[in-house]
């Protein structure tokens, strides 16, 4: 079975759950600003998914001066992500608050 890698800003630290990563990225990176709406949130997952599901494919190429390989692959990373995960798991664990892994 193939790990789950962070890979934000360099940090190769691989989960064997990707809710696990999805929690990590959210609990253990700085929270980034949309470029196209100011809207401050966990980078990784869900900064992809907000991008995506708030805004059209244009705006995101816009904001992110973004090429179409990568919005294609931004795309791509949502959808295995969005396969693979027990998102309610994700929030439930966030909400408690202490981003155990």
């Amino acid at each position: 079975m193939s790990r789950w890698e962070c890979a934000i800003e360099g940090d190769d630290r691989t989960f064997d759950r990707v809710e696990d990563l999805i929690v990590h990225q959210a609990s253990a990176h700085e929270h980034v600003e949309c470029k196209v709406c100011g809207t401050v949130l966990p980078d990784g997952y869900f900064a992809i998914r907000h991008a995506f599901e708030e805004h059209t494919r244009a705006d995101y190429v816009r904001a992110y001066d973004a090429t179409a390989a990568e919005v294609r692959r931004r795309e791509q990373v949502k959808q295995v992500v969005e396969s693979a995960a027990d998102i309610r798991e994700v929030v439930d664990r966030l909400e408690g608050g202490d981003g155990t892994l």
